[in-house]
């Protein structure tokens, strides 16, 4: 057997390389063609190829979002999201879309305590629900010493005015809509004179944190509250937009690119009351 010498290579381009070893590649049987191994064989089960130059993730969030990439950034503001309808101590149907209240309480206190976290945005699409979770999450929202800003998106009705106007600056946008109207029990009620006081004073809680917590006066509150022929088979009132802002309810009609600006300047501003650096 001959070995080509290093120095030598490309000296004879027609030196014929090793054959086949009859030990390790057996011959096929006669009619059936050789295997080769960089090809796959048909007979056996293949792993799903993944597209090319598409990571995990970025096929997991178009096939749950419908998007290709989420945008990675860092950033000092946390968006509370507060849709549906508010959940309290019972469990709402399955196919209702819900904000559970025993979700948000934590997360509240876990921004509070984040020194990562500079200010909260809060944004609703709610149609009201449980009123004394809705008054907690009020409540927290009111009490967190970062700057916190809310914007209404679709609707913000029922308890959704006091969770609406419990951060420090308040956006709706043009087409989003509240509705104002006295509280409501539905299923079993035990008809005696202290259910009638237990109701007066839960719907005291809601004006006085509403009247707190706005421009709005309590007078004008409970008139739009009690006001008569606006709803069908019903009382209350329906504020649209402008509306809210010109009763004294939201601070400015805008959108999320405002409330984001508004939200920035707040902490900017309780940086330079602090000494820190902008």
């Amino acid at each position: 057997m001959f070995f080509e010498h290093p120095q030598n290579q490309g000296e004879y381009p027609n030196f014929p390389g090793p054959g086949p070893d009859p030990e390790l590649d057996p011959a096929p049987p006669p009619g059936e063609k050789p295997k080769r191994p960089d090809l796959p064989n048909p007979g056996e089960p293949q792993a799903p190829r993944r597209v090319q130059g598409q990571r995990k993730e970025n096929m997991q969030a178009l096939k749950e979002l419908g998007t290709s990439a989420l945008p990675e950034i860092k950033s000092n503001i946390h968006c509370l999201t507060i849709v549906g309808q508010i959940e309290g101590h019972l469990v709402l149907p399955p196919q209702n879309k819900t904000t559970k209240y025993e979700h948000l309480l934590p997360q509240l206190v876990a921004l509070e305590q984040s020194p990562e976290i500079e200010g909260v945005l809060v944004v609703l699409n709610t149609v009201g629900g449980d009123v004394e979770a809705g008054l907690a999450i009020a409540e927290m929202i009111a009490g967190l010493s970062k700057p916190t800003v809310s914007i209404v998106l679709g609707g913000g009705h029922s308890i959704g005015v006091p969770v609406a106007v419990s951060a420090r600056y308040s956006f709706i946008t043009q087409t989003a809509s509240m509705t104002i109207h006295p509280i409501r029990l539905n299923g079993l009620i035990i008809g005696v004179p202290q259910t009638w006081e237990y109701l007066e004073k839960m719907q005291d809680r809601v004006v006085r944190f509403v009247v707190q917590h706005s421009r709005i006066s309590e007078a004008a509150f409970r008139e739009m509250m009690f006001r008569s022929g606006e709803l069908a088979r019903d009382i209350g009132t329906v504020l649209i937009g402008k509306e809210a802002v010109e009763c004294g309810l939201i601070d400015e009609v805008g959108s999320v690119g405002q409330a984001v600006k508004k939200l920035q300047e707040m902490i900017a501003g309780r940086k330079q009351n602090s000494g820190q650096p902008a």
